[in-house]
């Protein structure tokens, strides 16, 4: 199995959206739960950060040539969902990274053929690399509930 990450750009836009695909539409999560957008959608906000980022905002994985996964990794302060969330921030309140240097990897997005695959790990190393080639000097995430999510909409939404 030929398993490669890449930088999410605008031109890739069409494998992000495959990735999300089958989801309940524009107004699904799109990698958005810890941002804030003004926009109508959640699926028009991850487009226009691709679009607008000087900084690729995320990875993209493929199995051959079919997008396989999708993860953002950017840094800490760039999500306000993390940064304002007090529950979150007793986790790094007083650590000695910097604004600069502290990053996070928050979604992890695998088209249902693909898993099981190691689609995730491919994704998360990758994230590391990435961040670390950015000037990070730590990485942080943290497991979510999905199911218990479903039920509440991306605060965006």
């Amino acid at each position: 199995m030929n398993l490669e990450v890449y930088a999410a750009t605008s031109g890739q836009w069409d494998d992000v959206a495959a990735i999300f695909a089958g989801r309940k539409g524009p107004n699904a999560c799109w990698c958005q739960r810890f941002c804030h957008h003004d926009l109508a959608d959640n699926q028009a906000a991850l487009r226009q950060e691709i679009d607008n980022s000087s900084v690729p905002i995320g990875l993209v994985a493929y199995v051959g040539q079919s997008p396989a996964g999708w993860s953002r990794v950017v840094p800490r302060r760039d999500l306000p969902g993390v940064v304002d969330n007090a529950a979150l921030r007793r986790l790094y309140e007083g650590d000695s990274y910097g604004a600069d240097t502290a990053w996070w990897v928050s979604c992890f997005a695998v088209r249902p053929m693909h898993r099981g695959q190691g689609v995730g790990v491919a994704l998360l190393r990758a994230a590391v690399h990435f961040a670390r080639a950015h000037g990070a000097s730590v990485l942080d995430g943290h497991p979510v509930d999905v199911e218990g999510l479903r039920a509440i909409p991306s605060p965006s939404a």
